[in-house]
């Protein structure tokens, strides 16, 4: 594919940020790449899906979230990714870790996650929150994996499974799942805060997606285009490979540019299945659900 003057000079500044423990200025970076400040945020944005800021601010997380899986001490990694003091890291780690910095590093030690699971059409979903909001909603064949999938992602947090009926934030997120695929004629409760890690591009994809309809479907490339970024399709299906919040989040509606279902982290069989269930609940069962157009990203 052939790449324009602008493509070359956004791919140069995305490099420069890469490589620069402190963000150059927005005008420093508009400089080097022969625009204005204002043409180059917007046209960054188009293109990556995110702010100069927000992608430098993004990958040092990314290098601070692998660090401390590695378990290296706490402040060791957050001055090896780039942050000038302990306090910027925990003004956003809410947000992009999902818990502090130190909760993460061992692996949700101090974090109390409480989770039920429930037997739905789909197979057991397990549904599980912090004392902050909602961090999982997975599906499995059996219980048992989905218990481990959950110790697995927080080794060292207190787990405790409760009842059905037991959570009021649990019990939202069943009866939504419920209520969304007819699986109840009860009305659904509002969704809980969520409190999961995430980059600031992987929010703004995640956000797009609960935009599209149910009983709707739109490709990896639609979607990326819906967002402004047409060549990002890859990118966007990392973003949707990294949800784990199953339904509540429904990646479960990009499929492939033919039409075809593609992959889906909780199986592909189940996947056909919700999306014959939406349809059918939407009453788009006899139609190929795929919507006029992608959702387009709101600035």
């Amino acid at each position: 594919m052939p790449t324009t003057r602008t493509d070359a000079a956004l791919e140069a500044v995305r490099a420069r940020i890469e490589q620069s423990d402190e963000l150059p200025t927005l005008a420093t970076l508009a400089t080097q790449a022969g625009l204005s400040p204002t043409h180059l945020q917007r046209a960054f944005r188009r293109r990556f899906g995110v702010s100069p800021a927000e992608y430098h601010r993004a990958r040092r997380f990314d290098q601070l979230r692998r660090s401390l899986r590695e378990g290296q001490p706490v402040s060791d990694a957050v001055y090896a990714a780039g942050f000038g003091s302990g306090s910027r890291v925990y003004e956003h780690s809410d947000r992009l870790l999902g818990m502090t910095p130190a909760s993460y590093r061992s692996g949700g030690a101090g974090a109390h996650i409480r989770y039920t699971i429930t037997h739905t059409p789909l197979g057991p979903m397990l549904v599980a929150a912090t004392t902050r909001g909602l961090c999982s909603v997975t599906l499995d064949d059996d219980e048992a994996a989905l218990e481990t999938r959950l110790r697995r992602e927080f080794p060292h947090a207190t787990l405790e499974r409760v009842e059905a009926g037991r959570e009021e934030w649990l019990d939202a997120v069943i009866a939504h799942v419920a209520h969304q695929l007819g699986w109840s004629a009860a009305e659904a409760p509002q969704l809980p805060p969520l409190d999961v890690a995430a980059t600031a591009f992987q929010w703004r994809v995640w956000q797009a997606l609960t935009r599209i309809p149910a009983g709707s479907t739109v490709s990896y490339g639609e979607l990326a285009a819906g967002l402004g970024m047409p060549r990002a399709a890859r990118a966007i299906g990392n973003a949707c490979g990294s949800n784990r919040l199953a339904l509540v989040v429904p990646c479960h509606r990009v499929v492939r540019e033919d039409g075809s279902a593609g992959g889906w982290r909780w199986g592909v069989e189940r996947k056909q299945q919700l999306l014959e269930r939406e349809r059918a609940v939407t009453g788009l069962g006899n139609g190929s659900g795929r919507p006029r157009s992608a959702p387009r990203s709101r600035r």
